[in-house]
């Protein structure tokens, strides 16, 4: 059997690949060019750039599994599929803790004016330093603050945990897990037991945005954005907001008067409504931090991507 590892796949899941006999191609085959090919393959593996669609889904004679690299499958008309008989997988467990620990990465970076100094004195830092010095002597602390989080699946728990580890109180908010208690386990070597962290659980998505002091999204896309002028309005002044989910869940337009009338202190994205983004106004921001589309690009959450993708999809095409 031949499968398409269309975005890329970890050396070390394209070696278990082949060990279990499969033919594994990483050659990109560009979106429009796709239709054609398909068929050449038994399965295919793709992560955000590639989508899997209705159309392609229709040329699809020889499908027989997809595989999404990573957790999010809004690229992918999944219930068209399997009503095709076409296996849809994902990784959900993966790369949960590097994109908590982009969200943390783009949090300090506004938190303490890390994301405008650095571009001051890029620029010239002879003339900015003690400008620079002067407004990021009023950075923050974690420690205290209310994390807001939306979706508490696996990637909302991971940030939960680090900002509990950094002092920080939880309040989160996902219809479909109202209750929820983390487990974080200690050093044994010490004699420290497993603890149960209780969090708060909130009632509506609104209870979150008026409490929270920082705002962190883990949620699908949809047909319009969760974060819009009527939802920031609701969140606390000098409140930052993150976003290492999906392009579209906050409305750039509102996002960006919201940065500019200071409303919120920061914003720090991940991903985009366009990719690569348009809204250069929103990204010319001082007091935005910015990257492009990597919360799960790391060196491990790559191969324990490639290691688990190779295991489901060896188990779906037996």
């Amino acid at each position: 059997m031949r499968i398409l590892a269309n975005d890329g796949i970890d050396d070390a899941g394209k070696t278990i690949l082949e060990n279990a006999g499969f033919e594994v191609d990483t050659i990109k085959i560009d979106q429009e060019n796709l239709i054609n090919l398909i068929n050449n393959y038994d399965a295919i593996i793709i992560r955000s750039a590639t989508k899997i669609k209705k159309d392609l889904l229709d040329k699809c004679t020889n499908l027989k599994a997809i595989g999404r690299a990573g957790v999010g499958m809004d690229n992918i008309d999944v219930e068209y599929a399997r009503a095709k008989g076409i296996k849809v997988l994902n990784t959900p467990a993966a790369s949960s803790r590097s994109v908590a620990e982009l969200v943390f990465c783009h949090l300090l970076a506004g938190a303490r004016f890390v994301a405008e100094t650095n571009r001051g004195l890029s620029n010239d830092a002879n003339a900015n330093f003690n400008a620079l010095k002067k407004t990021a002597s009023s950075g923050i602390e974690l420690h205290g603050k209310t994390l807001g989080i939306i979706g508490f699946g696996r990637i909302g728990q991971a940030c939960a945990k680090i900002g509990i580890g950094m002092g920080m109180k939880i309040s989160y908010f996902d219809p479909y897990l109202p209750e929820v208690n983390i487990s974080i386990e200690l050093d044994q070597e010490f004699g420290i037991a497993p603890l149960i962290l209780p969090l708060t659980s909130m009632d509506e998505i609104e209870d979150v945005l008026k409490i929270a002091d920082f705002l962190t999204l883990h949620i699908p896309g949809g047909a319009k954005p969760v974060i819009g002028e009527n939802e920031i309005k609701l969140m606390k002044r000098n409140a930052g907001l993150i976003n290492c989910s999906r392009g579209g869940i906050v409305d750039e337009k509102a996002l960006y008067n919201a940065l500019v009338n200071g409303k919120l202190a920061f914003a720090g994205l991940d991903v985009f409504e366009t990719e690569p983004p348009v809204n250069l106004e929103l990204t010319k921001l001082k007091n935005i931090s910015l990257s492009p589309h990597i919360g799960a690009s790391t060196i491990e959450a790559q191969e324990r991507v490639g290691i688990e993708m190779a295991t489901k999809m060896i188990e779906a095409l037996k």
